[in-house]
């Protein structure tokens, strides 16, 4: 009984399989990828380390370890070999190169993102900028530029800025394409609010050349056809509205003038070519114009 029952619980015994071709081929090969892994994951804890002691250490006192730590990198090449940049379509490329302060070959773990993030923001075309270190040896730079709004004459002097009024070029102005012009001090800082007046009133932007600031008060339109349209002060939005009423009842931008005066509430003051004073007066009225 004792045998049959060992005989029922034992297992057959197999003999021995043969390893596979790829079993063997792993074994042989795993002294090699083990040092590899180690390789890797030493290399991202060295980076984290350089970060580490600069940040904790802004004032450098242990700067010599982290340049250590760097030419550590070098030696197992972590050194620049490209750059990647997105978003540029107006800034000079030498600028942002020059902010960089960056070479190919240079130990990328001595590279510092944020202080090249500070120099890029100081470019005139560049909003915001964004730079990422990418090991082993990539640096990805993302700029968000201005936009061009408007050329801006103060006395002799022709920039473009945009529409925070910051001058982002002063050289190759025709590169842009048509933009307003604003013509005057303190036209670049109020000039925004004019434009998307007129923009209400496409008969009358069509027509406008300049928009004029006057003792950085009031504004003057000049037309196309060497007009000079006179705005109230505090009140454009009222005297567009009234000027494009005027134009699509009576065509009056088209005519040979030399000043249309809308600083009246109650009435306009027209100035013809070669006469310096008011030769017609138009009192406006619901459903046209009368003259007077």
């Amino acid at each position: 009984m004792a045998r049959e029952r060992l005989a029922r619980t034992s297992k057959p015994q197999r003999e021995p399989s043969r390893p596979s071709r790829l079993r063997i081929w792993v074994k042989r090969r795993r002294s090699l990828v083990k040092p590899a892994i180690y390789g890797v994951l030493g290399l991202g804890a060295l980076g984290v380390l350089v970060l580490a002691v600069r940040a904790v250490d802004p004032a450098g006192r242990v700067r010599g370890v982290a340049d250590s730590f760097a030419h550590v990198g070098e030696s197992l090449g972590m050194t620049v070999q490209q750059v990647i940049l997105e978003g540029r379509r107006n800034t000079p490329t030498d600028m942002i190169r020059a902010a960089l302060g960056v070479s190919r070959g240079d130990p990328i773990l001595d590279f510092s993102p944020e202080a090249a993030r500070t120099r890029i923001e100081t470019i005139a075309w560049v909003q915001t900028a964004h730079v990422e270190r990418r090991l082993p040896g990539t640096i990805l730079v993302r700029i968000e530029e201005r936009r061009p709004f408007a050329i801006w004459q103060n006395n002799t002097r022709f920039v473009i800025i945009d529409r925070d009024g910051r001058v982002v070029a002063a050289d190759g102005l025709d590169q842009f394409g048509p933009l307003p012009l604003l013509v005057g001090p303190g036209a670049d800082s109020a000039g925004p609010a004019l434009y998307d007046l007129l923009k209400r009133e496409q008969d009358v932007a069509d027509r406008v050349q300049a928009m004029v600031r006057i003792h950085e008060r009031r504004w003057n339109l000049r037309l196309h056809n060497g007009t000079d349209v006179l705005l109230p002060e505090g009140a454009e939005a009222a005297a567009i509205q009234r000027l494009a009423e005027l134009q699509r009842e009576a065509r009056l931008l088209d005519r040979p003038l030399a000043a249309i005066d809308l600083r009246l509430p109650d009435r306009l003051v027209l100035r013809p070519t070669r006469q310096a004073e008011p030769s017609e007066i138009i009192t406006p009225r619901p459903g046209g114009a009368r003259r007077g």
